[in-house]
């Protein structure tokens, strides 16, 4: 890479990072190139995005973002896992990290906030943002089938009382 496509990257990848909600680190030595293929689909699919690249001009990037306080995580072969929702990423990471053994967290930011593998780890058990919309949903909706249900109840008894009248008197 030539000095000026280098100053590219970490300018459009400072750009990205910028908006990055979360970021998860993590060393992925001994992974193979389908595992990698895997882990970058997933991701995908959850939102969030993989990037592997020279630590030292990940470290330029993060400067003068939210997520500065992670360079130091950046040694070795490391991989960032990023998303703008908070908890994609983590998720995604975490559950790549229990099928690869290869695949360590080294930890993580959101936001300002500084994570270890606890706290990515905790993050990814949360619902995703698609997850706690749908139970918002849900439970704005309930009350009003309740209510639904209690204001024809009276009028479906009403019915059929009416009914039990109507047969009885055909009946004599």
């Amino acid at each position: 890479m030539e000095r000026a496509d280098k100053q590219k990257f970490v300018a459009s990848f400072n750009e990205v990072l910028s908006g990055a909600g979360v970021a998860v680190v993590a060393h992925y030595a001994g992974l193979s190139v389908s595992q990698m293929t895997q882990l970058r689909s997933e991701a995908r699919a959850a939102g969030g995005t993989v990037k592997v690249a020279k630590n030292r001009l990940v470290k330029l990037a993060l400067q003068g973002t939210d997520l500065e306080h992670i360079s130091d995580l950046f040694s070795g072969p490391t991989v960032i896992v990023y998303s703008d929702d908070p908890v994609a990423a983590p998720k995604v990471a975490a559950n790549f990290a229990k099928a690869n053994e290869q695949f360590v967290i080294l930890g993580g930011a959101l936001g300002p906030t500084n994570l270890d593998v606890a706290g990515v780890n905790s993050l990814a058990t949360m619902p995703s943002l698609d997850e706690l919309r749908g139970k918002l949903v849900a439970m704005l909706q309930t009350p009003a089938t309740r209510i639904a249900r209690i204001a024809s109840a009276p009028a479906e008894q009403t019915a059929r009382v009416i009914n039990a009248y109507a047969e009885k008197d055909q009946a004599a």
